[in-house]
């Protein structure tokens, strides 16, 4: 069964108002990186470095400010591992999962339709 926004609207009627944190979390996931780094993770665990590689044109300074909004959103476990130099990993919490389970089928589409919208066919 599909669910309409404005069924969704009616049954909780301060979702999408300014101040919601309904609009917090859209722009946490929904953004550029946000996107781009939950898909990356979605494949499975990876180190700074790998993020940094796969998620092209993303600064150091953008990609430590998304995995840490990501991280306290309850979507990304960081696992600081104790050896010499710092190893850190990062993967998919369950709540991420359940997310990236939803929005993959999204970056599918937008893959398969985003050169003929853009006019690149």
């Amino acid at each position: 069964m599909t669910v309409s926004f404005a069924q969704i609207r009616d049954s909780q009627p301060a979702l999408f108002h300014q101040g919601c944190g309904t609009r917090v979390v859209l722009d946490h996931i929904m953004s550029k990186w946000g996107v781009l780094v939950l898909s990356c993770l979605s494949d499975g665990t990876h180190r700074w470095g790998e993020l940094r590689r796969q998620v092209d044109g993303i600064s150091e300074k953008m990609l430590a400010s998304t995995l840490r909004t990501l991280t306290e959103d309850g979507l990304v476990h960081r696992e600081s591992l104790p050896t010499v130099p710092p190893h850190v990993e990062y993967s998919l919490t369950p709540l991420g999962h359940d997310l990236m389970e939803r929005m993959l089928p999204l970056m599918e589409w937008v893959a398969t339709h985003a050169d003929g919208m853009l006019g690149r066919e």
